[in-house]
This record gives structure tokens, C-alpha cells and sequence, in this order.
């Protein structure tokens, strides 16, 4: 918004221009000064009018506006909407690009698109033995024309994967998975309730043979200070490498609800959200699957147990440091030593966005200190709040592109400036940049 002193200016040379006519008009407005009229610069100059005022638009898709579109990165994004079962790619006017024909496939939440343009997806399995929120079973990989090129079924009564997959460079696929301990096994290690537990398991599948080649269980790695005639008893605060089984109490059984998964392939680190925890887990990738059972070997020596953690220091009983997450989603290590994640807000109602430089301690094949990552940047709005799914990636302008799980899309500055937005109805797992030449894009032979 600009003061406009000129305003006065004009006006004052349209009332030479008059004595000199008698009169002037324009096509739109008609101007008449005489020269017994009075013209109140003081009055005018209060005016103010917008520089650029934002430019909304209804495209195939929903609707977008642009507050600053000079800022706005020219990109294509891919969206997985769970509630409409689509992946779409769009432009920035939320235009169609392509959409992938599915059949009668749904969703489980993850698809991504492939440097080959192949997608890579987390589906649901027909007739499940147990649910949640993000369920899976399936694996695919999915060429343009909606045909599965290869299918993955890690769906039973003792396990089902869910949520999110990661693409390794080696070609191998990292899946989180759900698997049961009955009742009696989740009493037997210091469950505090008498029913069936689902804790996390991440297993890693070699698409060639169907194989998994590495895995890695979370109730390998179990602490509780409840009952001391059962497994596991110890001090929670003393021992951070490992997991409270009673952290989260609930008759569902699904005590920690894995969402998000990514790969350090220079550290070989794997980071796992779990949105009960409002954590990131830190887990070492370089162990053998008879090291990620023990609490020995690999890089750091320490086998499955938790390399670092961050987010929610009460999972430690410390009710002192300040907690960043809850309800985190998609921890996505968007450069080296970076991490962009949502943390979702629960009961505050407002979502927020990090950007977090995580410890050097790691790099160096060292254990370093649970204490928080720094916070490099932050965003957040009284209008961004979903309480589920969501996400945040960088583009390559240095804007993000934040997923409201369900309101859409934002792209906003370093400088916390909103320049574009995009909504429709749905429910908006995650979306990815893809830049007009990615080689995924140019696969697509669109």
C-alpha cells in the first residue's frame, strides 16, 4: 500500500488544465472544477489502494490465488488425495497435467512419482485383519497407464504395512509395517493394558526377488518402569535409546502410529515419525537384521536402538524441555543435515512448519546428545491447521510448498510471505514439486 501524494498532484494540474478549457472529462469518469471548488488534497491523500492485490481463479482442480506472483515457483506438483482415491499432477493454476488411472485400487496413503515415471505406491489390501488411520498392505509400482508392473502383499494377522514408502538408491523399498503382539506378549513385556498390541516395524524389500533383505522392530527395543516383574523394567529417563511401551495407553492397540519415513543415504540413517510420540526416531541403517534386534553393532554401535530423537522430550519423562511437535508428519530431509517437518498442533489448533539442522554428532558416525535440533526456520499461520496428514517440501526458488491435509496447498517465502495458495475439497495426504524438465516429467512423454 502506497500514500498517493500524486493523487494531489494530479488533481492540481487538472485544475490549471480546467480554468484553461472550462471543463474536462474522461470516458469513465466525468471531472468538472470550476474555480469555486475546493478540492481537499488533505482528504485524498489519506487514500490508499494496493500495489498488487491478489489474483484468485478457479482451475480444473479447485481454486488458487496468487498474492505475489512474481514469487511463485513455475512448477508441477503431484497431489495424493485420499478422499477423492486420485493422484493428479497439476500446474500452478491448478490445471489437470495427468491423472493416473487406478482402477479399483485405493490409496493407503503414499505415492510418489519416479525418476522413470513410474509411480511408486502404498495401497490398500482387500479385507485386512486389522485398520487404522493410514492403511496399506500393498506395494506397487505403477507405470502411466495404470498397470502394476510390480505388486508387493505384506497384509496378514501378524502384520500390514502402512502409511509411507521411501526408493532407495540400491533400488530396494523401505516400507513401515504394523505387526501384532497379542495380549498375553504385551502383558509379558510391561504392557500396563490386557490387549493386543500393533507396534512398528520397518522392513526393506528387494522388488527383483521379493525379498526382504533388512529389518528392524521397535519391540526389540522396549522400555517400561511399570512393572518390574515384567520384561523390559528399567528408568525410562536413563535409558533414551529406548522405547516407554506405556507412553501411549490405548484399548486400539496401536500405540504409536508410524506416519512418515526418510533415508540419509550419506549416513545410511533412516528417520521415522511417529505421530503417537509427537517424535522423529533416528534408527541405524547399517546394521545387519540380526544387529537391528540387539543392542549392539553398526555405525554407531549401538545395533536397533535409537540413535537420537527429537521433538517431545515428555516420551523421556522430562517435562521441562521445550517440546516442538504434536502430531508430527513427513519427516523430509529436503538437503544434508536438514529436515523440513509439520507438526499438525492437536489440541492448539495450529499447525507449524520446521526447518531443523540436526545434529553434526551424527555425520561423524557419533551418538550426540538428546537434545533438540536447532530451528532454522518456521511458518505458521492462524489460518494453517489441519489435525491429520500434511507436509512441507523446498523448492528450488528457496520457497515451500506446505500441504494443509485438509484445505490444500500454500507456497510461501524465506520471509514468511504467502504468495500462492491452492484448495478444493479433498484430503490431501502429501504433494511434490516436480520442475517442467524433471526427468520424471519427460518420462511421462506428456
Amino acid at each position: 500500500m502506497i500514500k498517493l501524494n500524486s493523487i494531489g498532484i494530479k488533481s492540481g494540474l487538472l485544475y490549471l488544465l480546467c480554468i484553461i478549457f472550462a471543463s474536462c472529462s474522461s470516458d469513465n469518469n466525468s471531472i468538472e472544477i470550476s474555480e469555486e471548488e475546493e478540492i481537499d488534497n488533505e482528504e485524498i491523500i489519506e487514500e490508499e489502494i494496493p500495489i498488487d492485490s491478489a489474483q484468485t481463479s478457479t482451475g480444473e482442480l479447485g481454486t488458487v490465488t496468487f498474492y505475489n506472483k512474481a514469487l511463485v515457483e513455475d512448477h508441477y506438483i503431484l497431489v495424493n488425495d485420499a478422499a477423492a482415491n486420485s493422484v493428479y499432477l497439476m500446474d500452478k493454476n491448478a490445471d489437470l497435467i495427468y491423472q493416473w488411472p487406478l482402477g479399483d485400487r485405493i490409496i493407503g496413503n503414499d505415492v510418489l512419482l519416479l525418476n522413470d515415471g513410474t509411480l511408486l505406491a502404498s495401497l490398500e489390501s482387500d479385507n485386512p485383519d486389522f485398520q487404522f488411520g493410514g492403511q496399506g498392505g500393498i506395494i506397487q509400482i505403477i507405470d502411466k497407464n495404470g498397470e502394476a508392473l510390480w505388486n508387493f502383499d505384506y497384509s496378514n494377522s501378524e502384520h500390514r504395512s502402512h502409511h509411507d514408502v521411501e526408493l532407495l538408491t540400491n533400488g530396494n523399498i523401505l516400507a513401515i509395517a504394523w505387526e501384532k503382539m497379542t495380549a498375553e506378549e504385551a502383558i509379558a513385556n510391561g504392557y500396563k493394558l490386557d490387549t493386543p498390541i500393533y507396534p512398528e516395524s520397518i522392513i526393506e524389500v528387494n522388488p527383483t526377488t521379493n525379498e526382504i533383505v533388512w529389518e528392524w522392530h521397535s519391540k526389540d527395543h522396549l522400555i517400561q518402569n511399570f512393572d518390574e516383574t515384567k520384561l523390559n523394567y528399567g528408568s525410562v529417563e536413563d535409558n533414551p535409546q529406548l522405547i516407554d511401551l506405556n507412553y501411549v495407553e490405548t484399548t486400539t492397540g496401536n500405540i504409536m502410529h508410524a506416519n512418515g519415513i526418510s533415508y540419509d543415504e550419506v549416513n545410511d540413517l533412516i528417520y521415522l515419525s511417529v505421530n503417537y510420540f509427537s517424535e522423529v526416531w533416528v534408527i541405524d541403517h547399517s546394521t545387519t537384521s540380526l544387529e537391528a534386534v540387539s543392542h549392539s553393532g553398526g555405525n554407531f554401535n549401538r545395533g536397533g536402538d535409537l540413535i537420537y530423537r527429537f521433538g517431545n522430550p515428555t516420551t523421556l519423562n522430562d517435562n521441562t524441555t521445550e517440546r516442538l511437535f504434536i502430531n508430527n508428519h513427513y519427516p523430509n530431509l529436503f538437503e544434508p543435515g536438514k529436515m523440513l517437518i509439520y507438526t499438525n498442533g492437536g489440541e492448539l489448533e495450529q499447525s507449524t512448519v520446521y526447518e531443523l539442522k540436526l545434529p553434526a554428532a551424527l555425520n561423524q558416525k557419533s551418538i550426540p546428545a538428546i537434545t533438540q535440533p536447532d530451528i532454522l526456520w518456521s511458518f505458521t499461520d492462524p489460518e494453517l491447521f489441519a489435525p491429520k496428514v500434511s507436509g512441507a517440501v523446498r523448492l528450488p526458488n528457496g520457497n515451500t510448498l506446505i500441504t494443509e491435509g485438509d484445505f490444500g496447498l500454500w507456497e510461501v517465502t524465506q520471509e514468511s510471505e504467502v504468495v500462492w495458495k491452492f484448495s478444493a475439497p479433498g484430503f490431501f495426504w502429501r504433494a511434490y514439486h516436480y520442475a517442467k524438465d524433471d526427468p520424471a516429467i519427460l518420462a511421462l512423454e506428456l
